[in-house]
């Protein structure tokens, strides 16, 4: 269990930017894979491209087979089927097998992994057999200094708190200089005051080795925040890629689109080129003609107005969001509730009806799944 320290500050203790060893990025690309325990599969199919020097995320709930997918990239564990490749050279595959040591791969694990009973500095030398101890130990400390642990060399794990663990872990991580690293929900264990700022600090870092990196998280603010390409999983299988911008504005359906942001989910089938709804009308001309649908809106598209397209509801809940103020609002066609986030300078109140109008950039039509 790592110890988080409520009074870490986390301010400008790492280490000057720039600093950090350059390496050759890799590129990671996983074809056709599947893994499977027994009757259970964990990854179907799964073909994926990681380009060199890019941060990706694997974004997903918990059991859609995200750190699988990673193990399966770092050699610890071997595909049932189908071939990874780092560099178009296949590391695992029918026959091929290239072990973890051999891969140039850096990881960072969800509790960092560190041997208690070794130094700072030893977590971070351990497995550098090509370096005598004396070059071994200038790479670490070099590492050590550039995410801001220089002084806390001889300490042990026990002695630091989540934050400096977690900065043990990256440093060990990028000191062989390796063409990929490989991040499993590495910031999971620290409190919210802590983790925006961990996180800056740590890509900043692995952006200053030129590395590929892969994180692995389940909360999509983390990867739009993070990443440059993100990877949608759900139950085994690659749901969406793309950037932030095409996942918030192209999701591929109303699952990827609800991940990404709260949002009422309605029903219907399209007729004329149109869906209508309890909330309106909404065009969906690319979908043919009495096909069943669901009809995804955001919160932020629905305002007060009325006028053409506009429909009356009753504010049964609000609660004050800073800027905003959020509304449950009660449609009398539906027998379930619709979320509103609405400027919080409206002058609204608990238990008033009147006519909302909605943004039809905030509506999301898609085929509904058989």
């Amino acid at each position: 269990m790592v110890t988080i320290d409520n009074n870490e500050s986390g301010d400008a203790s790492w280490g000057q930017r720039g600093t950090a060893g350059a390496s050759f990025a890799g590129e990671v690309a996983l074809e056709d894979v599947s893994f499977r325990i027994k009757e259970k599969t964990i990854l179907d199919r799964v073909s994926v491209h990681f380009k060199a020097g890019q941060v990706a995320s694997l974004l997903g709930p918990s059991g859609c087979g995200k750190t699988t997918l990673l193990r399966l990239i770092a050699g610890v564990s071997r595909p049932t089927a189908g071939r990874v490749l780092l560099d178009t050279f296949e590391v695992a595959g029918d026959t091929n097998f290239v072990p973890p040591e051999r891969r140039n791969i850096g990881l960072v694990f969800q509790d960092y992994a560190l041997f208690p009973h070794m130094s700072v500095l030893q977590n971070v030398t351990y497995g550098l057999y090509a370096l005598s101890r004396r070059e071994a130990e200038t790479a670490a400390m070099r590492a050590l200094e550039r995410v801001g642990l220089g002084a806390h060399a001889h300490k042990y794990p026990h002695q630091l708190s989540g934050g400096e663990q977690q900065r043990v872990a990256l440093a060990r991580a990028i000191v062989p200089r390796p063409q990929v690293i490989l991040l499993d929900e590495p910031f999971s264990g620290l409190d919210q005051r802590l983790r925006e700022q961990v996180r800056s600090e740590t890509l900043a870092v692995i952006r200053e080795t030129r590395a590929t990196a892969i994180l692995v998280t389940h909360d999509p603010q983390e990867a739009m925040d993070a990443a440059d390409q993100i990877h949608v999983l759900r139950n085994g299988t690659i749901a969406q890629s793309g950037s932030a911008r095409d996942l918030l504005q192209k999701p591929v359906d109303a699952d990827v689109a609800r991940f990404f942001g709260a949002g009422t989910v309605l029903k219907g089938r399209i007729a004329r080129g149109h869906v209508i709804t309890a909330l309106g009308a909404f065009s969906a001309t690319t979908i043919a003609e009495g096909v069943a649908v669901d009809v995804l809106v955001r919160p932020r598209a629905i305002k007060p107005g009325s006028g053409a397209g506009s429909f009356r509801a009753y504010v049964s809940e609000l609660r004050f969001l800073g800027d905003e103020q959020r509304l449950i609002l009660r449609v009398p066609q539906l027998d379930y509730p619709v979320e509103a986030l609405v400027d919080a300078h409206l002058a609204i109140k608990i238990g008033q009806e009147q006519a909302f109008t909605i943004d039809h950039k905030g509506v999301f039509v898609f085929k509904s799944p058989p």
